[in-house]
């Protein structure tokens, strides 16, 4: 999952196919959610630095296997610096994605106070050799995009496939919609070592809950890179810990001069629904 939404490495140990895992006969399950998490500035370096960050992030994570899910999303962060004094960013996105990771379908809206926002909407399938995308706004077109690619929710499955294999690193190419719409990121993920079920000590109250406590989880390091540019510094870092059914604690978003830190203030595990197929 890119807190959109992300530490690069030129040799990869393991790379997975896009997709590969998704086709196996139990992929797994990413549980439906509810989750908030306040945001906070972790560092800050470089010459124009931040001085202090406050945020939040609302995420409504639904659906099932079956149909396919659905994700509602909200970022909004104040910076403050004594440069450019302050800065708010409001992030918001919705989408869905096909059970069999197929297809997609995405809005992001963004903007920061001062004038009018950005809006990006379309939707996107995966084709033999890469992907269609047809977008409604900033402008009407179809956009063809080449080489294999995942969606969200597919990467997030294969990255946990991934981690229970004990694999250290994942290499995908991806797609979310965000930018122009118009991009496939070339991901990174180091997955670190194991956590085993019933270690609390140091969790928020919300991660204590049973529904989380009984299940493992690894500490997952994601970096994304512009096409063609793994072997440079990555756009964006996401850090976080991923426990087996898709939720995630712990998040540190890296955006290079200033990184900002999550953690969990609300959590609800949603019903699951089953999925007859």
């Amino acid at each position: 999952m890119r807190f959109s939404v992300l530490v690069g490495s030129a040799v990869l140990a393991f790379a997975a196919p896009a997709g590969a895992q998704v086709s196996a006969d139990k992929p797994p399950r990413l549980a439906p959610h509810r989750a908030v998490y306040d945001l906070s500035l972790a560092t800050s370096k470089g010459a124009r630095t931040v001085e202090s960050a406050r945020g939040r992030i609302a995420f409504d994570f639904t659906g099932d296997a079956c149909e396919g899910y659905a994700l509602k999303f909200r970022q909004v962060t104040v910076i403050e610096s004594g440069e450019s004094g302050t800065k708010t960013s409001d992030l918001r996105t919705a989408n869905f994605e096909s059970g069999d990771g197929k297809t997609f379908q995405f809005r992001n809206d963004s903007g920061t106070g001062e004038g009018p926002g950005q809006s990006v909407d379309g939707n996107a399938e995966r084709k033999a050799n890469g992907l269609a995308v047809r977008l409604k706004s900033p402008k009407r077109e179809n956009v063809s995009l080449d080489g294999e690619a995942v969606f969200p929710n597919t990467q997030m499955r294969d990255l946990i496939v991934a981690a229970k294999a004990g694999k250290s690193t994942v290499s995908m190419r991806m797609f979310d919609g965000s930018d122009d719409g118009r991009t496939v990121y070339e991901t990174l993920s180091v997955i670190g070592k194991r956590i085993a079920p019933g270690v609390v000590e140091g969790l928020e109250e919300p991660a204590k809950q049973e529904g989380l406590a009984k299940l493992a989880r690894w500490p997952v390091t994601m970096s994304y890179f512009k096409p063609g540019k793994s072997d440079q510094t990555p756009v964006y870092v996401l850090g976080f810990d991923l426990y087996e059914n898709g939720v995630s604690r712990a998040l540190r978003l890296d955006y290079g001069d200033f990184a900002l830190k999550g953690e969990m203030t609300r959590l609800e595990l949603l019903p699951e629904k089953p999925c007859q197929r």
